[in-house]
């Protein structure tokens, strides 16, 4: 699914303005998190506020340079993983990527419908931990607005959208298969909120990550077979109409005893509405 570990930009908060061009970088890292096991096609027309997180530069022209996923909380932002900022996922610093864009309102990478808007600067949760993975969260900034109706609301604290039981849709471009196999075309997957006792007990605190109910929420497929995947990081977990989670870390893809790990958004709403 997502990588075992996410990690960290140097320096948690990070302010930058876009430009030129960088040489071209590995395929996409195992960090930056899946694909939808399990899934079905999703549209953009449906679901607007998905977008692709992008720099050809660093990841080619093929998938048009799509690496994360993001959602559009606002018409000039974007919240998307912390993790999929850091060096280890682009390759170099943050500031030396001068070309990261959002492709909004396409469902098919390869296609030239939608819009491809410059990020004008990038803010990452300074209490971003990459030895936990906790509040793996940043905010992009667009360089144009996008129309109001691509916003997708946040799940306050308390909502009872984020409670274990309630179903929810994972979504992106990433691993369909759990082997590598990428896709091209938005999907989403059924998942369901599960127990924080689920998350705390795959993930007790090791190499791969310590589960925190603070900043995490466990969602998956009790009997395996429904998850993110690499490719999906940042990408949105979406329940009742709002936005609950992105897509953060675990271990495997759709497997039942490790489930995905989000970054549970009710809980850090106030640090999103600051920056919108």
């Amino acid at each position: 699914m997502r990588p075992p570990i996410a990690r960290a930009l140097t320096g948690a908060l990070a302010l930058f303005a876009v430009g030129a061009a960088l040489p071209l970088a590995a395929p996409v890292p195992a960090a930056a998190d899946g694909v939808v096991i399990g899934g079905s096609p999703a549209h953009a027309s449906d679901s607007p506020w998905v977008v692709a997180v992008s720099s050809r530069d660093r990841f080619g022209g093929t998938r048009a340079g799509q690496f994360c996923g993001g959602v559009v909380v606002a018409p000039d932002k974007v919240v998307t993983a912390a993790h999929c900022l850091s060096q280890e996922v682009l390759g170099v610093p943050l500031g030396e990527v001068h070309d990261l864009k959002v492709i909004a309102g396409r469902d098919e990478l390869r296609g030239t419908d939608g819009q491809e808007i410059r990020v004008s600067g990038a803010w990452v949760d300074p209490d971003y931990n990459p030895s936990t993975n906790a509040y793996d969260l940043a905010v992009l900034t667009l360089s144009r607005a996008l129309p109001e109706a691509y916003a997708l609301q946040v799940a306050e604290p308390g909502d009872v959208a984020d409670l274990p039981g309630t179903g929810a849709e994972v979504y992106g471009w990433g691993d369909t298969t759990g082997t590598g196999t990428y896709a091209s075309a938005l999907r989403s997957s059924s998942v369901q909120v599960l127990p924080d006792a689920l998350c705390e007990e795959a993930y007790p605190g090791t190499a791969d990550g310590t589960y925190e109910a603070s900043s995490m929420l466990c969602a998956g497929d009790p009997d395996g077979g429904h998850d993110a995947c690499q490719g999906d990081s940042g990408g949105p977990l979406v329940a009742r109409g709002r936005l609950i989670g992105l897509v953060s870390w675990g271990v495997g893809c759709g497997q039942a005893a490790t489930p995905g790990v989000y970054t549970r958004i009710s809980e850090l709403l106030p640090v999103v509405a600051a920056h919108e």
